[in-house]
Parts: C-alpha cells; sequence; structure tokens
C-alpha cells in the first residue's frame, strides 16, 4: 500500500454529501455585500462539488466533469483537498505539501516561468507522479479517468484563479459590475488559451554528453554562483543550510539536491533544459535562458553537469561530512570554480540523449 493510501486509511475515506467549496480568508476581509457577490459569481461559474463547472468548457468536458469530480474524490481529496487547497485531511503529514491548485500556478511545466501550463504538462504529473514526493503515478488509471480528473483539476484551478481576481477587483474598486466580472473570467481563460502555444523548445540540438561537456558544465555553474543556492558540490540547500526564501505557497523552499537522482520535473535532458531555461514557477529559481541567449549550448552543457551529479549517488559516491558548506549569498563570486567534491570523475548516463529533442 502506497504512503498516500496508509494516510487516507488514517484519516478516514468518509466525505460528507453536502460538500461545499472553502472560499479563501481574502474574500471574509470583504464587506459583506461584495462577498456574496463573490460567492454568487464563483457558483454561477464554477459549481459546487457535486455540479461542478468548468469556465470555458467544451460540451463534452462539461459531460465528462461530473465523472473527474469523483476520480478527485477517490484518489486526490484527501490530500489536496475539497477545493484543491492543498490542504485535505492527508497534507499535514506529507513534505513537501500537495499543491495548491487555486492560484494557478504549477511547478513544472514545458511554458516560460510565470506561464500556466499545458494541458500535456498536467497529464505528464498525474501519469508519472512527482520523483521524490507524495505524488504518485496514476497511469495504470483507465485514460477516460485521467481525462475527467484533468478537467477537474482545471475546473478547480479556474475557480482559484477567478476568486483572486474577483477579490482584486472588489477591493480596489468597491464593487463587482457584471461587464468587469466577464472581462476577469476572459483574463482567466487567457492565460490558459496562451500558454498552449507557448512550450519552451530548445535554441540549440543537444550535443553528445561528454566529459568535456560536462566540465564546461560544472565550469558554468561555479562562473553563475549556481552553488550559492544547491552548494558547491550541488547537494542542495537543505545539505549546506541555504536558505533561499519562500515558495509562492509562502514555505520554505530550499534549492534541490542534485545529486539525489530524484529530481522532481523529470529526468530527460530536456526536463532538465527546461528548468535552467524557464526557471520554476513558484520558486525561487529564476530563468536563465535570456542569460545564454548569446550561448545556447551553455544550458545544454549545465544540463549535463546535471546528469552527472544525478548519477553519482547511483555509482556509490560518498560524500565527505559537511563538504557542501552553506555560502553566504552576499559574498563576492568565485574567480575560479572549486575542484570536485570526489576523486572519481562523474559520468552522466548517455541512455536518454535520443529523448532530448522531443
Amino acid at each position: 500500500m502506497t504512503l498516500v493510501g496508509s494516510l487516507a486509511l488514517t484519516v478516514g475515506c468518509q466525505r460528507s454529501v453536502d460538500q461545499q467549496y472553502i472560499s479563501s480568508a481574502a474574500v471574509g476581509q470583504l464587506e459583506p455585500e461584495l462577498q456574496k457577490v463573490v460567492h454568487e459569481q464563483l457558483r454561477k461559474r464554477s459549481g459546487t462539488p457535486r455540479e461542478p463547472k468548468l469556465i470555458g468548457a467544451t460540451p463534452e468536458e462539461t459531460a465528462q466533469l461530473k465523472h473527474g469530480a469523483e476520480v478527485y474524490r477517490r484518489n486526490c481529496e484527501q490530500c489536496h483537498g475539497v477545493t484543491g487547497d492543498g490542504n485535505g485531511p492527508a497534507a499535514q503529514y506529507l513534505t513537501p505539501r500537495p499543491r495548491d491548485y487555486r492560484r494557478g500556478v504549477f511547478k513544472f511545466t514545458s511554458t516560460p516561468y510565470g506561464s500556466r501550463p499545458r494541458r500535456e504538462d498536467l497529464m505528464r504529473t498525474i501519469d508519472q507522479g512527482v520523483t521524490g514526493t507524495s505524488m504518485p503515478a496514476f497511469r495504470l488509471l483507465p485514460k477516460q479517468d485521467r481525462e475527467a480528473v484533468l478537467d477537474y483539476v482545471l475546473a478547480l484551478t479556474h475557480r482559484g484563479e477567478l476568486e483572486e481576481l474577483l477579490v482584486a477587483q472588489a477591493e480596489s474598486e468597491g464593487e463587482l459590475p457584471d461587464e468587469m466580472v466577464e472581462e476577469l473570467v476572459a483574463a482567466v481563460l487567457d492565460r490558459w488559451t496562451l500558454a498552449a502555444e507557448s512550450e519552451v523548445d530548445a535554441a540549440s540540438k543537444m550535443p553528445p554528453i561528454t566529459e568535456e561537456t560536462i566540465a564546461a558544465g560544472a565550469q558554468i555553474f561555479q562562473q553563475r554562483e549556481c552553488f550559492k543556492c544547491h552548494g558547491r558540490d550541488g547537494r542542495g540547500g537543505l545539505a549546506g543550510g541555504i536558505e533561499v526564501g519562500n515558495d509562492a505557497w509562502g514555505r520554505k523552499d530550499p534549492a534541490a539536491d542534485l545529486t539525489s537522482g530524484m529530481l522532481h520535473g523529470g529526468q530527460l535532458p530536456i526536463d532538465i533544459y527546461r528548468r535552467i531555461s524557464s526557471g520554476i514557477n513558484g520558486t525561487p529559481m529564476p530563468s536563465f535562458g535570456a542569460s545564454f541567449a548569446d550561448n545556447p549550448d551553455a544550458v545544454w552543457h549545465l544540463t549535463h553537469y546535471v546528469l552527472s551529479l544525478a548519477n553519482q549517488r547511483r555509482r556509490g559516491v560518498q560524500y565527505p561530512q559537511g563538504e557542501t558548506a552553506a555560502v553566504d549569498a552576499h559574498a563576492p563570486a568565485t574567480e575560479t570554480p572549486s575542484e570536485p567534491t570526489t576523486n572519481e570523475p562523474a559520468q552522466a548516463d548517455p541512455a536518454p540523449a535520443e529523448e532530448a529533442a522531443k
């Protein structure tokens, strides 16, 4: 039995027949009349857990939304909550916390930093899960179930985004006329329409993985001061005691341990390329694509270096205790790259190379 399944049994799977979506704390700060309008608009546009609606949905998507809500109740609600706020009954036991859908912010996408994900991005997370977290793979669910629950996740996401815009409008203008609400609904849909057409492609073809490209990536890692977040040997913020700030959900978000072999955003070269080029939404990891506009192969070299780090633990490399000492984020840049922390040269696995262009 999976961890999530065990927790579901622990916290209980009985659900009330009269479930309701939970409004954000910001709604409760509005004047009573404006709160009423917000609730009415959200119910009109997004429905209820038993009668959900998807903003901008096609008739086909609307028809399968109830089925998606039921799949969500069986498989997702324990962690992600009725409203999709990431606060289900099992969430308190999980680190990292389950994703809060309400802001439309998803970490691992094939779109530029700050953009919504493509439908394919969300489906990949459903199919493959997120390595190193409590989000399991659901690829064994029937395709109809996966498509339906994806639509329901979108319904929760659109509802949360619209709620945020309604609150902002109410706070700034003190009113929510129908014509303004229509504009806000259109704004939510426009973000997702734009994302569907904004897939990030590599700026150059991936070169073969060699000791030279790995070494070039290691040098860039030092020159660009990636160690200030990931530590000099790539073991991340937790190992080095490095704090880089909070994520979009208000939680501390240490930089990833690149040596763990558990790259949350995917294991293929193109996955790592996109994390470097586009950054990771909702986290302190920024986009570096523009920084390497004049040298697009540099992103691939960094990708090769990350792959070499990710393979080190698989190969049994042992790290000296305390080797990844915290680096002062305000310290001046080093003039030369530091020496590798092991005597054994890192070797990246070239097997996934043919996947890079996908």
